[in-house]
């Protein structure tokens, strides 16, 4: 099953405008768009993973200058997402989530050897870019 790309980045504007809503600081939220075809499809909840992940564990433990930078381009040839977030080093989570797992898993059975998916960190920065092959 898939939806229109234009259906997902609908999907990604609404939740980032109900998280900005909850938090009661300020948040610098940058989420740049270049679609080519507005019949574009994917499947979907895919990115909302990464987005959900910026909040929990960017946004909702710094106490000031939040950040999530968002691009999502499609071409002939690829869709790309890239998500960077800064984050507190210290904290350590409870529990390791699952969130990124189900992604790779739905990634490599939906796109088998059609995907890419790098992850990197730094002290206080967090990235990944999702890369999908059209053909």
């Amino acid at each position: 099953e898939t939806v229109r790309l234009e259906e997902e980045i609908n999907y990604l504007e609404n939740f980032i405008d109900l998280q900005v809503s909850r938090y009661h600081k300020e948040i610098d939220v940058n989420f740049v768009k270049h679609i080519d075809n507005s019949n574009t499809k994917v499947a979907p909840l895919l990115f909302i993973i990464l987005l959900e992940n910026a909040f929990k564990h960017g946004v909702e433990t710094l106490t000031d200058s939040a950040y999530i930078s968002m691009k999502l381009t499609s071409d002939i040839e690829c869709i790309t997402f890239n998500i960077e977030n800064n984050y507190t080093p210290d904290e350590k989570p409870e529990h390791k989530g699952i969130g990124l797992k189900n992604l790779e898993s739905r990634l490599a059975l939906i796109y088998p050897e059609r995907y890419q998916l790098e992850i990197s960190k730094d002290s206080a920065t967090y990235s990944v870019q999702l890369r999908i092959d059209r053909t």
